[in-house]
């Protein structure tokens, strides 16, 4: 085989030979240069211990070190080019690992052959090698062909495999989504039947697998894979309740297909990176995965076969915050998506009776920041087949957000607020602090948002007229 090697490889491993170290380039690396991918991180396993590589790595990484994990016997190293690119290698001491099956923490204890470390990898597109400066290429289980097939296997059995390190089925899924791969059959069946392992992984770690699927070229592949797994009803149980049996009059569409529809056409959406929305956004990505989880627990049937889910919307915005909490995502994240699920069915009306003037405002305002994902996902859940509908639809979207980009020439919807402020608010009513001056200051935002900017002298007359009809 010919390797188009990067020359920081082909240096480092001169310097590990010249002090008799054998040095190998290993896992994500030698699987991309196979696939004709470039690599920025580098990873490398050595025979040498990493108090004996230690200053060959500080002579190397003319612009950075670090040993993190050194007690792994992991050391990193960093050099930037001429260009600006930055290397970044990491170099392992040949390893072998021994599990407690109550944790996926293996205690670490040093190998000494190359062949060894590569049997503990997770998958065999990743347990292959290219010794340095030798370009000798090391593939004892077959990771080339699997390459060449598409397929994920593991390189011992899967049972073991998974029974050692639970997260390795959650690579799997990720693997699918990114790579474009299959679950090579008695893999995909020992996941199956181990799905249950995967509790006594932390929920940061299945979160950040779930993270790197989402934003992968093939997000659906890979949920579609968590879901034919058996993993999703432990980690992400609410997407396969999705799979909703389809009343006899096929009446409602397949909620989930239908989800995994708007996910596609979520990121079909996306911008470039001069664009509102550049991809790949894990917001509307995730917001598209969880727009209807509320319909399992609103589904009813009601008189002539129909079936309905009435306030979907608002059960899916507190079942998202619950599981993305769950999974410990961000709080502003959380957040964020949870309200897109709120909103997703708020433009729907339009379609029917175009908004006035305040009613785009109310939409805008309440959007906020959100407002051009929210646009993006209400489009990419209108999945109809019936070509009018799907045109009138279309229509109206396009139609309201250029009544927004008119309404902005005139004023700036990110400043809207009362045309009195809440000080102003006590002096003319001659009011303390308290909860009135919270309803006027709200009935001024409300007045403001239906009638746009108005003379002071009408906004002091409104507020007394409001206030002349409280209940003192």
């Amino acid at each position: 085989m010919n390797f188009e090697v990067w020359p920081e490889a082909m240096e480092l491993g001169e310097m590990f030979a010249a002090e008799g170290f054998e040095l190998a380039l290993v896992g994500g690396p030698v699987r991309d240069l196979l696939l004709h991918r470039r690599s920025h991180d580098l990873d490398f396993c050595t025979s040498a211990r990493p108090e004996q590589f230690e200053p060959i790595l500080r002579k190397f990484g003319r612009d950075g070190f670090w040993d993190m994990g050194r007690k792994f016997g992991t050391l990193g190293a960093m050099r930037r080019r001429a260009d600006g690119t930055e290397v970044q290698v990491e170099v392992t001491t040949y390893r072998t690992d021994a599990y407690n099956p109550d944790s996926r923490k293996p205690e670490v204890a040093y190998g000494d052959t190359l062949e060894g470390d590569l049997s503990r990898r997770d998958f065999t597109v990743n347990a292959m090698a290219l010794r340095v400066p030798e370009l000798e290429f090391v593939d004892p289980f077959g990771g080339a062909n699997d390459l060449a097939k598409g397929v994920l296997r593991t390189p011992v059995d899967p049972r073991q495999s998974f029974d050692d390190d639970p997260l390795r089925m959650m690579r799997a899924v990720r693997f699918v989504a990114q790579l474009g791969f299959s679950i090579e059959p008695e893999t995909a069946e020992a996941m199956y039947d181990m799905t249950d392992r995967i509790r006594i992984v932390s929920a940061e770690r299945v979160r950040d697998e779930l993270v790197k699927t989402l934003l992968s070229d093939r997000p659906r592949a890979g949920i579609e894979a968590l879901v034919e797994s058996g993993l999703a009803d432990i980690v992400f149980p609410e997407i396969p309740a999705l799979e909703l049996q389809i009343d006899e009059h096929h009446r409602h569409k397949d909620v989930f297909e239908h989800t995994m529809i708007v996910l596609d056409r979520a990121v079909a959406l996306e911008t470039d990176d001069d664009g509102p929305v550049p991809r790949p956004d894990l917001t509307l990505r995730l917001a598209a995965l969880m727009h209807d989880i509320g319909k399992p627990k609103t589904r009813r049937f009601e008189a002539g076969g129909k079936v309905s889910f009435h306030h979907h919307d608002v059960v899916g915005a507190k079942l998202t915050r619950k599981r993305l909490r769950a999974l410990h995502f961000d709080h502003h994240l959380v957040e964020d998506v949870s309200e897109l699920v709120n909103l997703h069915l708020r433009f729907h009306g339009y379609v029917d009776e175009p908004w006035t003037d305040s009613a785009v405002r109310r939409y805008v305002k309440d959007a906020g920041h959100l407002y051009e994902r929210l646009n993006r996902l209400t489009r990419a859940d209108a999945t109809t087949q019936n070509r009018r509908k799907a045109m009138v639809f279309a229509s109206a979207m396009d139609e309201m957000e250029d009544r927004v980009r008119e309404l902005k020439k005139k004023e700036d919807f990110d400043a809207i607020r009362p045309d009195i402020n809440g000080n102003e608010i006590m002096d003319l009513l001659g009011l303390e602090p308290g909860p009135m001056i919270g309803k006027a200051y709200r009935h001024m935002l409300d007045y403001r948002l239906d009638n746009g900017p108005v003379d002071h002298d009408v906004a002091v007359a409104e507020l007394k007229r409001w206030y002349s009809e409280q209940d003192q």
